[in-house]
């Protein structure tokens, strides 16, 4: 965490003061760094902290802040530009949240882990190649890409179709973050396996919607697609900490890790989808918003691919992990 307080303070900083694309470039990979620290740092205190379902609702709690601050960040800069006031301005108060999280953990005493030999780096490496962690892994880029790839593109893509981008955008966080806030009871009542399961399902819908309606429908599918999508990341990294405990904090950040750069693998290639469909479309006659929406929309199409592979693939955790009960954890001697 404080690594996590420099590199956001450098990021915002550099970002404030840039000269030119290689100065924002290094300040966005110093914000991004950041950001992983304190996931890398937060998933496992919480996993420390919090056993069997208590530990799920909490890690959902702890990343309902991720659409969550979206929301915030989104109402606070729209107040600001009404106000005339510039985006240096709106930069500059990124330092108050990090400010506060430094002042709260300032002096304080992380947990110790909980399991027995998951602070050893030997056991978290040969834990990690077990086929639960593998398939977990696997698991979580297509997860990652279903909740970022339709969040990044459909904005733009509704946006021709008589919706407000900024309201699907508010409307997803919003009910990622409600759904989050209480995940405890929806975990407990369909377990890991199950929420994972019905989320692709409704992800799925969600997105196949998106590409079919448009006008206030585009609300319905927004509302579907965040409940799919909302419990996937922290159910995703409390899965790792119940069911291949010895993988310790490397095993849940390793799984936050290839969830972000699945995202980053896969964004350009939604991109080039993007392109194709607009020149495809365009050599039918297709003009304007008409072009914008239906190329859009077959994009989703295919994005819909994502979700419909973690359909499959959670059915077979879900039968597989049936009958298993996630390993409990043996408290270290204090």
């Amino acid at each position: 965490m404080r690594i996590a307080f420099a590199t956001h303070t450098l990021g915002i900083l550099l970002t404030i003061f840039a000269d030119g694309y290689n100065t924002l470039l290094i300040s966005t990979l110093f914000i991004g760094f950041g950001n992983g620290c304190t996931e890398a740092a937060c998933n496992p205190m919480i996993a420390d902290m919090y056993q069997g379902n208590k530990m799920n609702k909490m890690l959902n709690r702890f990343h309902m802040w991720f659409p969550g601050g979206i929301v915030l960040g989104s109402l606070i800069s729209k107040f600001m530009t009404d106000l005339n006031m510039g985006w240096e301005a709106q930069i500059w108060i990124m330092m108050i949240p990090t400010v506060i999280y430094a002042v709260l953990f300032f002096g304080k005493t992380f947990p110790r882990p909980l399991v027995e030999g998951s602070s050893s780096l030997v056991e978290n490496l040969k834990s990690m190649v077990s086929p639960v962690f593998l398939f977990l892994f696997i698991a979580m880029a297509f997860t990652a890409i279903s909740e970022f790839g339709p969040q990044q593109w459909v904005g733009l893509i509704m946006g021709s179709s008589g919706a407000s981008p900024m309201l699907i955008l508010a409307l997803t966080t919003g009910v990622m973050a409600v759904a989050r806030f209480f995940a405890g009871p929806v975990v407990s009542t369909l377990g890991q396996t199950g929420v994972l399961l019905a989320g692709s399902i409704l992800a799925t819908l969600g997105i196949y919607l998106f590409s079919t309606v448009t006008g206030p429908t585009v609300y319905v599918a927004a509302v579907i697609f965040a409940l799919g999508v909302g419990y996937f990341w922290p159910v995703m990294v409390g899965a790792v900490a119940q069911r291949v405990p010895l993988s310790g904090a490397l095993g849940m950040s390793i799984i936050g890790g290839v969830g972000m750069f699945s995202t980053a693998i896969f964004q350009p290639i939604i991109g080039g989808w993007i392109d194709g469909s607009n020149a495809a479309m365009a050599a039918t006659g297709l003009t304007g918003e008409n072009l914008e929406l239906v190329a859009g929309q077959e994009t989703l199409q295919k994005i819909m691919l994502f979700p419909i592979i973690l359909v499959v693939l959670f059915t077979v955790f879900f039968f597989w992990q049936k009958n298993t009960k996630s390993v409990e954890a043996v408290p270290t001697a204090y």
